[in-house]
């Protein structure tokens, strides 16, 4: 149980760490330099983006739930899960953090009439994309061996799969 309350607020300060500054603070800053004219801005794009931001915060949701419930740890390399998260968004797409993450930012753009910010999510899937080839795809391999081998072979990670991966899939 304590090792659950220590991955349940590991999770949350890296919630707020993580997606929090990058969906929040980082596009609120970008979009108060940039100014705002929504007067012209359809509003079918403002719908369009209202859903997107609360599809990527459901997702984002969903991954700190599984940190936790599911792996016994956090995003962080410091308290890493005990075991490979491969349920809920996790069995549909590797990177779920990050796509959610870009997924808001772009509904930001969409919802707030700041065109900036899909240049800022772009930037955001570049750096992410980085990170995660050059450290957390091979620190993953290293933990998990075979099983992150079938993993990464069979869900993708970045353009979600349709069906979620159940792990009988070779």
């Amino acid at each position: 149980m304590h090792r659950t309350r220590v991955a349940a607020a590991g999770s949350a300060a890296f919630f707020l760490a993580g997606p929090g500054l990058e969906a929040g603070l980082g596009p609120w800053l970008l979009a108060h330099v940039a100014g705002s004219d929504l007067a012209d801005w359809p509003v079918a794009l403002r719908v369009l983006g209202g859903v997107l931001i609360v599809a990527g915060l459901a997702v984002l949701a969903d991954v700190f739930v599984r940190f936790v419930a599911d792996g016994a740890g956090t995003p962080s390399p410091a308290v890493p899960t005990r075991r490979l998260l491969a349920r809920g968004a996790f069995a549909h797409v590797r990177h779920p953090m990050y796509v959610a993450t870009a997924t808001v930012i772009v509904g930001e753009a969409l919802a707030f009439a700041q065109p900036i910010l899909l240049v800022g999510a772009l930037a955001y899937l570049a750096a992410m994309g980085t990170l995660a080839g050059a450290r957390e795809d091979p620190r993953l391999a290293r933990r998990f061996g075979a099983e992150y081998d079938a993993y990464r072979r069979a869900v993708p990670g970045w353009w979600p799969r349709l069906r979620p991966w159940r792990g009988d899939e070779r």
